[in-house]
C-alpha cells in the first residue's frame, strides 16, 4: 500500500488539538469519533468520472481534506456509490493515507435483484480500491418498497450479510429519508440479524424521528446523523435572526450540539468542501459539558417560532396529517406545512425553497406534490378532521405555495 508523505496524517503532532471525543456505535462495538468526515461536498462531480477524467486540483482537495480530518482525529470516513465520483477520489486518498488508519462507509441503495446489488457493492469496493469496507449501509430505505427490497427474505439484507461472511463488509446499517414509520420497522427488523446501525435525519429544525433515535437504542444500533449543517438548514450560510438567536454560539454549532447532547447519538456527519471547514465544528465540541446553554437557546429558538406562527416546532403539526399518499393529489401538506414556518419563524427560506422545488418529481427523498394545484382536488373531508374549512385549507395551501415556489 502506497504510504502518506506526510508523516503528520493520522498521528497526532505536537501542535495537534485535543482528540475528538469518541462513542460506541451500538452493538458494532466501534468507537467512532463524534465527527464524522462525509467525502460528498468535496467531490468533483455527481456524475461518475472515469478515473483519467478526475482533475488533479479535485484530487489535491479532497486529499487535503482528508489530511486535516485526520490530524483532527476523525478517523471515520463516509461517502456512497451514488455520490458521483466520490468513491474513486476517496479511493486514492485512502492509498495516500493509508487504508488501515480510517474507519471506512459506503453505501449503496437496495434493488429488487439482491445479485445486481451486490455486484454493485463489489464495483464500490473496486472504486475505493480496498478489500472491504468497514460498515456498508442499505441506502435510501425511504419507503416500504425499499424496506421490501432490503429485509425480504432472500433480499438485499440477505445479500449483505453473504459479503459480510466473505469479509467484504464489516457491519452492516441503513440510511432512512423517508416517514418514521418506514425507519421504525427497519430498526425493528430481525430477520438475516436485523441492522446494526441507522443513518437518518434529526437536527434542530426537525425532530419528528425521535422515536427511532430512542427504538435505535432500544435495540442497540449505532446512530448516524446524515449532513446536518446542510440538510439541517444550509447553516454554512445562516440567516441573521439565527445568528442573534444561537449567540455565543454560531448556528452550525448549536445544531451540533442539539444532536449531540441526544444520548442515542453516536456521530454526526461533516460534509467538507475544504480543510477549515472541520474547525468549527470541532470547537463546537468544547460546548458539551453545556447542555444549559444549548438548552437556553433552543428556548429563544421556540419562542421565536411561537411567535411567527403559534407552534413551538416547525414540525409539530406534522403528527396530525395523513401520509401525502392519503391525500388529495398526492400533496404532501405536513412537509409544506413544515418548510413555511422554516421560513417564517427562522428565515430559512434558501433551504426551504429548495426543498419545497424537490416536491413532484417521484423523488422517494422527498416524496408527494407541492400545492401548485391544491385548488383542483376535494379537500372537504381531509378538512374536516383540522378545524378549517376545505376553502380555507385551500386558502392556506396557497398561500405557503405563494411563499416556496421559485418559478
Amino acid at each position: 500500500m502506497k504510504k502518506d508523505p506526510n508523516p503528520s496524517v493520522g498521528v497526532a503532532p505536537a501542535d495537534a488539538p485535543a482528540a475528538v471525543p469518541r462513542r460506541r456505535f451500538g452493538r458494532t462495538g466501534l468507537r467512532l469519533p463524534v465527527l464524522s468526515a462525509g467525502f460528498m461536498r468535496a467531490m468533483q462531480s455527481w456524475q461518475d468520472v472515469a478515473d483519467e477524467q478526475i482533475d488533479p486540483n479535485s484530487q489535491r482537495t479532497m486529499l487535503a481534506v482528508a489530511r486535516e480530518a485526520l490530524r483532527l482525529g476523525i478517523d471515520h470516513f463516509e461517502t456512497a456509490r451514488g455520490y458521483g465520483s466520490s468513491e474513486r477520489q476517496l479511493g486514492r486518498v485512502l492509498e495516500e493515507v493509508g487504508r488501515d488508519r480510517v474507519i471506512l462507509q459506503t453505501k449503496v441503495q437496495p434493488c429488487a435483484d439482491p445479485e445486481q446489488f451486490s455486484a454493485a457493492v463489489r464495483d464500490s469496493l473496486r472504486r475505493l480500491r480496498v478489500g472491504r469496507v468497514d460498515l456498508l449501509a442499505l441506502h435510501g430505505v425511504n419507503d416500504h418498497r425499499a424496506l421490501w427490497h432490503a429485509c425480504r427474505p432472500g433480499g438485499c439484507l440477505a445479500a449483505a450479510r453473504r459479503l459480510q461472511a466473505r469479509g467484504l463488509v464489516g457491519w452492516i446499517g441503513f440510511s432512512g429519508h423517508g416517514p418514521t414509520g418506514v425507519l421504525l420497522d427497519a430498526v425493528r427488523h430481525r430477520g438475516d440479524g436485523g441492522f446494526d446501525y441507522v443513518n437518518l435525519h434529526w437536527y434542530a429544525i426537525f425532530r419528528r424521528h425521535t422515536a427511532v433515535l430512542e427504538q435505535a437504542a432500544a435495540h442497540d444500533l449505532g446512530v448516524f446523523i446524515i449532513s446536518p449543517t446542510d440538510k439541517g438548514g444550509r447553516l454554512h450560510h445562516p440567516p441573521p435572526l439565527l445568528g442573534r438567536l444561537c449567540a455565543p454560539l454560531s448556528p452550525m454549532q448549536f445544531n451540533d450540539l442539539v444532536c449531540l447532547l441526544r444520548p442515542e447519538v453516536t456521530t454526526i456527519s461533516v460534509g467538507a468542501s475544504r480543510p477549515s471547514d472541520f474547525h468549527e465544528h470541532r470547537a463546537a465540541l468544547a460546548r458539551l459539558d453545556q447542555p444549559d446553554l444549548v438548552a437556553a437557546i433552543d428556548r429563544r429558538w421556540q419562542a421565536a417560532m411561537c411567535a411567527a406562527t403559534g407552534q413551538q416546532r416547525p414540525d409539530d403539526h406534522w403528527p396530525e396529517w395523513p401520509s401525502f399518499a392519503d391525500l388529495p393529489g398526492y400533496i404532501n401538506v405536513a412537509c409544506i406545512f413544515w418548510l413555511e414556518n422554516l421560513v417564517r419563524g427562522w428565515d430559512l427560506g434558501a433551504y426551504a425553497r429548495a426543498r419545497y422545488a424537490l416536491l413532484g418529481r417521484e423523488n422517494a427523498w422527498v416524496p408527494g406534490n407541492s400545492a401548485a394545484h391544491a385548488d383542483d382536488w376535494d379537500w372537504t373531508e381531509i378538512a374536516r378532521d383540522t378545524g378549517l374549512t376545505a376553502t380555507e385549507l385551500v386558502e392556506r395551501l396557497r398561500r405557503a405555495h405563494a411563499l416556496l415556489r421559485t418559478d
